[in-house]
């Protein structure tokens, strides 16, 4: 779904600052976990997503690895484990389902037999394996009115919420003129990186351009050459097929503005450069994921000239930052997204880290794939839903 700038200022930022400390619904929810120990096991802690809600009790973990099941199923306190995620579907009928794998080779075998039983639920990102799943997926559970939410952890987190605020709300750094991002920049730098956690960055750009792009336009390299259909690989996860050492990838949004997505193999490896930085006409601000899985770090800098050691210019630390102090990350880690799931659930509304947000930051990353396929820009929404990747060269 591509909202204009108006709807997604009411989506992302209106709806999130009305998710405050609540007290817990009367409803109580039933809960089960889909892992998989061989494949993506349970995500980042996936499986603790509703662990700090005394109105979510969760019953059953379904994993086909005894031994993964049997220690998660103890790490969240659950009773019951099954082999098959079907078997337990059908026999526990939950509310709500936590899908952990972090591949995405069964998240639509997944997510519809969660929709069949009509359960709303949490996923981890990336979301699926093409567009045309994607949008089945997404339209099972528009069928049924159901809830979902996607693992964007970062743009849950108080202090990017808060750095929004200052942008929008209290001009902090002008007018904003465009956003850059980047990859981690390890050994999966390129292909990989795009749709791993880039799946981040991509959600984080959209945010920061109150609404979604219109077109993308990408260089996709290997060794210094351009990518060819020989050059296309599998993932080192089961993720489906990339492309490229070297991405470069610009995107259109709304009132001419554009946002930047880069990640090189390069000799120094992850240098720390991962999230986004969005310049404004009188500044910029810096969001970087630190070394804690669980935080970012944060900074704006005073100067339309961009130019540390200028006069009057230099690199500071958010004004009126929030201090939130974390004594159980795995625990805590995904509460702010599952919090916002349930209240979208008994307030009939979509959630603000949704699935189909998920699909969004997906599209963006076969955008980037398709550019290099056509050779040129294309328009989004893609209108060939399949993997660009898949028909290259056939």
């Amino acid at each position: 779904m591509h909202l204009n700038r108006r709807e997604f200022i009411v989506a992302s930022s209106v709806m999130a600052s009305a998710v405050t400390a609540r007290g817990e619904s009367k409803k109580k929810y039933k809960a089960c976990v889909i892992g998989d120990s061989k494949m993506g096991r349970y995500g980042h802690w996936i499986h603790h997503a509703f662990a700090l809600r005394d109105d979510v009790a969760t019953v059953a973990v379904a994993d086909p690895v005894e031994s993964g099941r049997e220690k998660h199923a103890k790490e969240v306190g659950a009773e019951r484990t099954y082999a098959d995620y079907r078997e337990m579907l059908d026999k526990e009928r939950p509310d709500l389902v936590a899908i952990g794998p972090r591949c995405t080779v069964n998240h639509r075998d997944y997510f519809l037999a969660c929709a069949e039983v009509g359960a709303h639920g949490f996923i981890e990102k990336p979301f699926c394996d093409d567009l045309a799943t994607g949008d089945e997926m997404i339209a099972a559970i528009d069928a049924k009115n159901l809830k979902w939410s996607i693992a964007f952890i970062f743009r849950a987190l108080p202090l990017v919420r808060h750095a929004w605020k200052l942008v929008y709300e209290e001009g902090l750094i002008g007018t904003v003129l465009e956003v850059r991002g980047r990859g981690k920049e390890d050994r999966r730098a390129g292909g990989e990186d795009l749709i791993v956690l880039g799946a981040h960055v991509l959600d984080l750009m959209c945010y920061f351009m109150n609404g979604t792009p219109t077109w993308c336009i990408a260089d996709v390299t290997v060794d210094g050459r351009a990518a060819t259909p020989a050059d296309v690989r599998k993932a080192t996860e089961p993720l489906g097929p990339i492309v490229g050492d070297r991405i470069h990838a610009m995107y259109g949004f709304g009132g001419g503005l554009v946002g930047y997505f880069d990640s090189m193999k390069n000799p120094d490896g992850n240098g720390g450069r991962f999230g986004l930085e969005i310049l404004g006409s009188r500044g910029l601000v810096s969001i970087r994921v630190s070394p804690d899985d669980l935080a970012v770090t944060a900074n704006w800098f005073e100067g339309s000239q961009w130019a540390p050691g200028r006069k009057g210019a230099g690199w500071q630390a958010l004004p009126n930052a929030p201090v939130v102090e974390v004594k159980d990350k795995h625990r805590e880690r995904n509460k702010i997204i599952t919090d916002d799931l349930i209240a979208a659930i008994e307030e009939d509304r979509r959630p603000v880290y949704s699935a189909q947000d998920g699909l969004t930051s997906w599209e963006m990353t076969q955008a980037v794939f398709e550019s290099c396929v056509q050779g040129g820009r294309v328009a989004m929404p893609l209108a060939e839903r399949s993997h660009p990747l898949g028909r290259w060269g056939g």
